[in-house]
């Protein structure tokens, strides 16, 4: 296994159709962002997309952005649309990229990352604990978490 960055990949066409493969709604989102041309406003100048990869195989992608479906620039990094393949689960897959994004925000200077989420029981495995309810942008609530990075 090995961590990319889609940004730095000069095959990034392959592993934009690796991530449409995502049967999740939200990895959906972030393939047309990124089809689009359109990740970097949505999420910030400086976001990245960490891909997982086996071989030419996604096993696991997350990003690492300014901003997120909580559109509250006053926190941040968040990390977000976090998704292993169905072949590649219940080996933490995610828990590495998640571990790889904090080590680069850590890097760059961030005091804490945030996820926000719809779920209980999934980030608090990685050492997150609940920050505080937020408004996502279309209006719902979202549970989101953070951890301590220093």
């Amino acid at each position: 296994m090995e961590v990319r960055e889609y940004f730095s990949e000069a095959d990034s066409a392959h592993w934009l159709e690796e991530i449409g493969k995502s049967d999740w709604e939200a990895g959906g989102l972030l393939y047309r962002l990124l089809r689009d041309g359109q990740y970097k406003d949505f999420c910030g100048a400086t976001a990245r997309v960490f891909l997982l990869t086996d071989g030419q195989r996604l096993a696991s992608f997350c990003t690492l952005a300014e901003l997120d479906d909580v559109r509250d620039a006053d926190f941040g990094p968040w990390i977000g649309f976090v998704y292993t393949f169905p072949a590649y689960r219940g080996h933490r897959y995610a828990g590495e990229l998640i571990r790889y994004a904090e080590d680069t925000a850590r890097a760059e200077g961030a005091a804490y990352a945030y996820i926000s989420t719809g779920w209980t029981g999934l980030y608090e495995k990685y050492g997150y604990a609940f920050f505080r309810m937020m408004k996502e942008m279309n209006g719902e609530d979202s549970r989101v978490y953070r951890k301590a990075l220093r």
